[in-house]
């Protein structure tokens, strides 16, 4: 059934005004959401963000925060005068790149989102793929070096913070590591998509810097078929890093999660009004 538009002027009050029956579909449920784009470089929508994770935690969902961090990466990089180059969206990573990637994302981001949770009332804790064995990786392939895809998942870690006794919100950075300890920097998206898979995950939320999908015309699509969204991709519409969200979207549907959401993570309550009301706030894949 196709969603209602799209409303903006939403506020955390009328959100919950209406979410009672939506808390209770998803009550006791895996929630994992992705947190990249813009919205992490503002500390106004990252408090924004923070509070919804909480207030997500308050209402009895399990809240899992996997955060990228791909333009803070590049910053970097050109701080210390390293070239990069993007092969499909994906970054190409060498050793040197990988041990940048993990110092600002297992570092400087994975810690400011813990503490910004923690400021708007949760207990975050941060982790990293690495944890636990929480996340194997391999390489993607020869041409983009250390650049990894998961081929394994211990969620065991997930599950005893996040367990009603002990309630924390865990904030996990995509940085893992092969068999041998090897590190290797991994799509955000794709980290994401693995744990909620192996979580059964109720909602994969994938937050960007635009509304959602969008067809030929530039118009977002509110609801999309995995056969839809892949189509998407064989014709050539999504590009660039669009492209890796669809792929994790569509494996993630088919592997047990019950839908995936891509929606701009800079709108104001958009995790809330796509959870607790038939509004929508993006493009759901199902």
């Amino acid at each position: 059934m196709q969603r209602r538009k799209n409303e903006s002027g939403w506020t955390s009050a009328k959100v919950l005004s209406e979410a009672l029956p939506f808390i209770q579909r998803h009550s006791g449920r895996w929630v994992v959401v992705k947190f990249g784009g813009h919205a992490m470089g503002s500390p106004a929508l990252t408090a924004e963000f923070a509070k919804d994770i909480v207030l997500l935690r308050q209402c009895g969902l399990r809240p899992i925060v996997v955060h990228g961090g791909g333009p803070q990466i590049g910053t970097m990089l050109e701080r210390l005068q390293i070239k990069t180059k993007f092969k499909d969206g994906l970054r190409v990573s060498d050793m040197e790149t990988v041990g940048v990637a993990e110092m600002v994302l297992s570092g400087a981001i994975n810690k400011s989102i813990v503490s910004a949770i923690n400021v708007a009332g949760g207990k975050a804790v941060g982790i990293s793929g690495r944890d636990a064995r929480l996340i194997t990786a391999k390489p993607v392939n020869a041409d983009l070096g250390f650049t990894g895809e998961p081929i394994g998942t211990d969620v065991t870690l997930l599950e005893t913070l996040a367990s009603d006794d002990a309630g924390f919100i865990p904030v996990i950075s995509p940085i893992s590591a092969d068999e041998t300890g090897n590190g290797y920097n991994i799509n955000a998206d794709t980290a994401a998509g693995v744990l909620a898979s192996a979580l059964g995950a109720s909602r994969l939320m994938l937050l960007t810097d635009i509304e959602g999908v969008m067809d030929g015309k530039g118009n977002v699509l509110t609801d999309l078929s995995t056969k839809e969204a892949r189509q998407l991709i064989t014709n050539g519409i999504a590009k660039g890093g669009m492209i890796p969200k669809l792929t994790t979207a569509i494996t993630a549907v088919e592997n047990g999660v019950e839908a995936v959401v891509i929606l701009d993570g800079r709108r104001a309550h958009g995790l809330l009004v796509e959870l607790f009301t038939d509004m929508g706030a993006g493009t759901l894949i199902r």
